[in-house]
């Protein structure tokens, strides 16, 4: 029987729709253009890598940090969606100022306050999982929002290509096209955000009971005691801790290293246009595996898919090796994310999912931190940029094992 997405679920995958053009411009032309501003303020390629992956980890340690307790505070009745649409709203408005900034420092300032508006909205989103739909229903509605978001995201990348690309022949200079760029990546994102905006209703929530921050710090506390008790809810969250490190590393830097490689940047830009197309189909041939197969199991395969990608990153050097990379990430990135996250919201209690997101989050973009910035450091002391990348390979073993732990954890209290 085909699967069919209700009303609210496809508002609710719209938003993936929405922001994963913010993704694609980061993975992208963002590093690129930065990469400009740093070599006209006679910046090194290896420095540039490295301030990128700087900045990327700041603006993660700051979302790890404030994650769960805003996500305490939006467990509250009526609170997620504020919360959401304040966190939407900032990432929104850095990525339209990001155009009109020339200065290579201020342009990655910016750049945090943006991504940390994104990353931190995506905590009230995917916690917002739990109110658009039933539990046996998760792993497609979630994969279904990264599917969409993937090959929703090229329509306006297409577009921005198209301008900065053709600036010359458009009778407009770089400044204006990248003005022009961030601004239709922001209206793409902002316009796919208001049918959900208008329709979600949280439908579990913790009642408003006096001061609602400091009553919000105790259920946190709470919850973290509880969590050491859910010895399978802990061990995953740690698994995913080490896997994910590597996953986000690798979307967030992979720009930036072909760059750093010298690599050709509009075959780069074309070679990360065809991961989001390779990963549309994938994320829903997955889906649908999930039916049959338990999600546990594809989980593995591609965790140890991405190990194999980091340990061949070692030897990439020529725009053929990024262009069979880029292929390899598109055909298991958004399957490893969209599983992880129903996954992970089956085995939480609905009525705290804000919380244990949040918590979920410092796991996976707090993760990121260690990833960047392992690239960065290692990069810059080896002098070598593929040693940086392929160490990721580590992050990806540990985090299979422990995976693999934590399955055997949650099928023997399903068995229970």
């Amino acid at each position: 029987m085909k699967f069919k997405l209700t009303s609210l679920e496809k508002k609710w995958v719209l938003y993936d729709v929405g922001n994963s053009a913010f993704t694609m411009m980061v993975s992208t032309i963002f590093p690129i253009y930065f990469n400009a501003l740093a070599e006209g303020a006679g910046i090194s390629d290896v420095n540039y890598l490295a301030y990128w992956g700087y900045a990327t980890s700041i603006c993660t340690l700051i979302v790890a940090i404030l994650g769960p307790t805003l996500g305490a505070v939006a467990d509250t009745k009526n609170f997620k969606k504020i919360i959401f649409s304040i966190c939407m709203g900032i990432g929104v408005f850095g990525c339209v100022l990001l155009g009109f900034l020339s200065s290579w420092i201020w342009f990655l300032g910016v750049f945090v306050l943006a991504k940390t508006g994104y990353s931190a909205s995506l905590i009230f989103y995917d916690a917002m999982l739990t109110d658009v739909t039933e539990p046996e229903r998760m792993d497609s509605v979630s994969s279904h929002g990264y599917a969409w978001g993937y090959i929703g995201s090229c329509v306006p990348f297409i577009a921005c290509l198209g301008i900065v690309l053709g600036a010359d022949k458009l009778g407009i200079g770089t400044q204006t096209a990248m003005i022009l760029a961030f601004m239709i990546t922001a209206f793409w994102w902002l316009g796919s955000s208001v049918p959900l905006l208008r329709s979600y209703r949280q439908k579990y929530f913790a009642e408003a009971e006096g001061h609602v921050v400091r009553n919000s710090f105790k259920r946190l506390g709470r919850t973290f005691l509880e969590l050491a008790k859910q010895k399978h809810i802990f061990v995953f969250l740690l698994a995913f801790f080490f896997y994910i490190d590597g996953v986000y590393t690798v979307i967030d830097m992979a720009t930036a290293y072909g760059q750093a490689l010298g690599l050709d940047s509009t075959g780069l830009l074309l070679a990360l246009l065809v991961t989001q197309i390779v990963a549309f189909p994938c994320v829903l041939i997955f889906s649908r595996l999930v039916k049959k197969v338990r999600p546990e199991t594809i989980i593995t395969i591609c965790i140890a898919a991405y190990f194999c990608i980091a340990v061949y990153a070692y030897w990439l050097d020529t725009q053929f090796d990024f262009w069979l990379l880029a292929v390899l990430v598109g055909m298991f990135q958004g399957t490893i994310q969209a599983l992880s996250r129903s996954y992970f919201a089956k085995i939480i209690p609905a009525e705290k999912s804000g919380e244990f997101f949040g918590i979920y989050d410092i796991c996976g973009k707090g993760a990121s931190v260690i990833g960047t910035a392992l690239v960065s450091v290692l990069s810059q002391l080896t002098g070598s940029i593929n040693i940086g990348v392929s160490a990721l390979s580590v992050m990806f073993l540990i985090g299979l094992v422990l995976f693999r732990y934590s399955a055997k954890l949650n099928t023997g209290r399903e068995m229970q």
